[in-house]
């Protein structure tokens, strides 16, 4: 059976004419008549009852007629999303993301992305947590990249990777040769850390009350270049994912930890209300892939990015 049957019958069921149907669909008459008792014999019952003047479904054929239409319209929707798909994509994709994820990651994939579809427009804002959310909610934002968030009515988290937290000191700080560090060693240390509206904050005030730690917070800075200039200066320590300083040429050290180890969960953050367009649904596709391909090549010992 093939396209052409199902089109040819639900030509001459439209019309119960002969003439007409194969007018419709461009063919000669005795090539519809052809066509239509190759896809009866298929079948193996009669479709049209042609024992009278009259053209009239059979039984079968009305039954037939219901399944052979909806096959036929989802096929033609299918070819027409194929076909829109050739045509470049336009429009905007607004996306707000965290500090972490706009230090190399995000702009990859987005230069990958309009090597491809030179001709959208990708808006990026570095914003915090909340200020993410907020905007996903009053939708100026198409998607956001950022920590898990607290579970929030509307918002959808997908999660992408984790990432292990670990205390940066300078390679003079009293610490920096411990290879391992438990958190509750961090009681009564100087450290410089972000504020506690960072969901990083909130994150390490959990694992120090686990601990029974109450470190000395000496100072905080909402962005990591500030903290790592303190961290050299005042010789103290900080706490953030080792991605995040490894750009940095200065003489630090990079102490895992432990007992609880701070582990932050990365992913995208959608508001389930506003329907993605072709273009953004695409750069979310992307940034999925080039996800697991880092996540592929650090496993196999490659050096994150």
């Amino acid at each position: 059976m093939e396209l052409r049957h199902l089109r040819y019958f639900i030509a001459l069921a439209g019309s119960l004419n002969f003439t007409r149907a194969a007018e419709r669909v461009h063919v000669t008459q005795s090539t519809l008549s052809h066509q239509i008792r190759q896809l009866e014999d298929e079948i193996g019952q009669h479709l049209f009852d042609r024992s009278s003047k009259r053209v009239v479904l059979t039984e079968a054929g009305e039954s037939f007629l219901a399944y052979a239409t909806r096959a036929l319209s989802v096929i033609d929707q299918g070819l027409s999303e194929l076909k829109q798909t050739v045509a470049p994509m336009t429009g905007t994709v607004r996306i707000g993301t965290t500090h972490t994820f706009n230090l190399g990651f995000l702009p990859d994939c987005v230069a990958l992305f309009l090597k491809h579809n030179p001709t959208v427009k990708i808006v990026i804002e570095e914003l915090s947590g909340d200020a993410i959310t907020n905007g996903l909610k009053a939708e100026q934002l198409d998607v956001g990249i950022a920590y898990r968030p607290e579970q929030q009515e509307g918002i959808r988290f997908e999660p992408l990777f984790n990432e292990e937290l670990a205390l940066i000191v300078a390679r003079t700080h009293p610490l920096a040769k411990r290879k391992r560090l438990r958190i509750a060693e961090l009681h009564r240390e100087s450290l410089v850390l972000l504020p506690p509206s960072f969901s990083t904050r909130r994150l390490l005030d959990e694992c120090f009350n686990a601990a029974g730690a109450t470190p000395n917070v000496i100072a905080e800075m909402n962005t990591i270049p500030a903290m790592l200039g303190l961290l050299v200066r005042e010789n103290v320590g900080i706490i953030a994912a080792p991605s995040a300083v490894a750009e940095h040429n200065k003489p630090l050290r990079v102490i895992p930890l432990e007992g609880p180890t701070p582990i932050r969960t990365h992913g995208l953050l959608f508001m389930d209300r506003h329907d993605q367009t072709p273009a953004s649904t695409a750069l979310i596709a992307l940034i999925r892939k080039q996800t697991q391909a880092k996540a592929k090549a650090s496993t196999h010992g490659a050096t994150p990015a």
